[in-house]
């Protein structure tokens, strides 16, 4: 949508653009060697935050965004989806634990399974995902006395375990699904006693939601309601894959790990795009305009890598621009502007040169951290102000760009009915905004000249810098098993047959996520790193497996340190700046 600044009063200032940035991610949570998942994050945010997301657009037709998927989210999507319509058409197995609780006729007998489904069932927000429902609350306040004394699990009747676990999916249920399909509406009202049909009716609706998805998008990027984009094929960290180096540009101080660079990096890096590429064009059918690097993290090399791709944009964090320009930058408007980098990379000749839109993490993180307790109108129109200000006091509002880019699945569980009342008057405030546009990035990069930027100090939308995912002790050593796996990969590639290698390859590619190394530090909780060491510990023996080689033996044993942290928002989403 190009803006027309031929208004009728031609005194009046064009309409400022403002692009809404949602990222939608998860890691690959499936164990190769038993195909199941020991995790059940991603048809859980499916059916709640991709599922609303997408009916959001869908109900304000004026309305735009970007949303950004990850090709290894939108893998496992797929996987989900055809393994729920492959169980319910022919009673194949269902490989997620919780779901083969919700559906299956019989429960485990075992009391360590059983006290695994009931701690599960206890991972929620319980505020705004299971209070409003007194059925739900009841049964989670059991389940805790549970957990409290274990002893007492062999007390705990089927009756019990399948309310709860049938309440758990209805309390992960999307805001706009709860108000429009009959089946949840229909359970939600029975409140207990739910049937082996009962439990079957919901699973299909949890496998229509994940089935449909990918159409949805797709229509309304068809449509031209929505720009999707995309995020290297399992989000890696370009830069340190480029080049381990590249933290100390941001955080000269930074501990490394013992090795100097990560073997093989840049051939890795790209990899991870063409992957992502064949991925996403398959879901989407077609080729994406732009993309948010993993984590917004960018370097000189990265940017000249997309650009060689053909990616007519990209995006990164406020503060990496701050780094970037130094005592020459202009103040907060500097990170309204689109940027290209001068002088060009010799790798990206002969390309188009790559837009860079940078976060506005004010605007960003309030989203993330400050609305969620306000009354929607409220928010609404405090977030629509601050835009406001940031339009009132621009010198080119004809080339302003004002980005809010943000993880678009965790920080509706904060808000009251899933962010319903928040998102809804957001579009339609904007829609309707005379002095503000949304738009899209890709015409954003069309309709506006970009300023050059001398040069690119490598980091993230988190601080401006690399932190996140090195320079401490147990993320460091969770690259030096990395380094060691990759190793072990090259020795061995060359002999493998060709099915085997896109395997190997494909399996280095998930040990290379960011996630891992997000989640260690003892500043997080410890549940949470307890799991995403086993998990990383069980993709990097997978690797050594598909390689046909034993896994060293200290991937038997735990290296991350015990977590004592209580981070905001239980460590899935952080500030863009560091705290003062």
């Amino acid at each position: 949508m190009s803006i027309d600044t031929g208004a009728a009063n031609p005194t009046e200032n064009p309409p400022v653009r403002v692009v809404l940035c949602w990222h939608m991610h998860q890691p690959s949570y499936l164990d190769p060697g038993t195909g199941d998942y020991l995790l059940p994050w991603t048809y859980l945010h499916g059916i709640k935050d991709y599922a609303d997301m997408a009916a959001h657009l869908e109900a304000n037709p004026a309305a735009r965004a970007v949303v950004n998927f990850s090709p290894v989210l939108l893998e496992q999507l797929e996987d989900y989806s055809r393994q729920i319509a492959g169980f319910l058409e022919s009673g194949e197995r269902l490989r997620d634990p919780l779901l083969r609780a919700l559906a299956m006729p019989t429960l485990p007998v075992n009391n360590p399974e059983r006290r695994q489904l009931v701690e599960q069932c206890q991972r929620i927000n319980r505020q705004r995902l299971a209070d409003p429902f007194p059925a739900f609350r009841h049964l989670l306040e059991i389940a805790e006395t549970v957990s409290a004394h274990p002893a007492s699990m062999r007390y705990l009747s089927d009756a019990f375990l399948v309310d709860l676990i049938t309440w758990y999916h209805l309390g992960w249920m999307g805001e706009t699904v709860r108000r429009s399909e009959p089946r949840v509406q229909r359970l939600i009202d029975k409140g207990d006693g739910f049937t082996l049909h009962d439990r079957r009716e919901l699973l299909g609706v949890i496998g229509e939601l994940l089935a449909g998805l990918p159409h949805r998008y797709r229509h309304l990027a068809e449509t031209g309601r929505v720009e999707l984009s995309m995020t290297p094929y399992a989000h890696p960290i370009l830069p340190l894959l480029q080049d381990l180096q590249s933290a100390r540009e941001s955080w000269p101080a930074s501990p490394m790990p013992v090795v100097d660079q990560y073997p093989g990096g840049e051939e890795r890096a790209r990899w991870h795009l063409a992957r992502g590429l064949e991925i996403f064009e398959h879901t989407f059918g077609h080729r994406p305009h732009g993309c948010w690097p993993s984590e917004g993290a960018v370097s000189q090399a990265t940017l000249a890598l997309l650009q060689s791709y053909g990616f007519r944009w990209t995006a990164s964090g406020g503060a990496v621009l701050d780094n970037s320009l130094g005592a020459e930058g202009g103040g907060n408007g500097q990170w309204h502007r689109a940027y290209t980098l001068a002088p060009q990379h010799p790798e990206a000749e002969g390309h188009a040169a790559t837009r860079c839109f940078f976060r506005d993490d004010g605007l960003s993180d309030a989203i993330g951290f400050e609305f969620s307790d306000w009354h929607g109108d409220d928010a609404v129109a405090n977030l629509v102000s601050r835009m406001e200000a940031i339009a009132a006091g621009c010198e080119a509002p004809e080339q302003t760009v004002i980005s809010v880019i943000m993880d678009g699945e965790n920080a509706w569980e904060h808000y009251p009915a899933n962010g319903f009342h928040f998102l809804n008057g957001l579009y339609q405030r904007l829609a309707e905004h005379p002095g503000l546009i949304l738009t899209t990035f890709a015409e954003a990069a069309d309709e506006t000249e970009p300023r050059d930027l001398q040069r690119l100090v490598a980091g993230s939308w988190v601080y401006g810098t690399l932190s996140t995912w090195i320079g401490e002790v147990d993320k460091d050593r969770a690259w030096e098993l990395l380094a060691e796996a990759k190793q072990a990969f090259d020795q061995r590639a060359g002999e493998l047959d060709e099915a085997t290698r896109i395997r190997a390859e494909a399996q280095l590619a998930i040990c290379e996520s960011s996630d891992w190394f997000w989640w260690f530090g003892d500043y997080n909780p410890a549940e949470v790193i307890r799991d995403f060491d086993h998990l990383y510990r069980v993709q990097l023996a997978a690797l050594y497996h598909t390689l046909g080689q034993e896994p060293p033996e200290h991937l038997s044993h735990a290296f991350a340190r015990q977590g004592r942290g209580q981070p905001e928002r239980g460590g899935v989403m952080r500030h863009g700046r560091a705290e003062p």
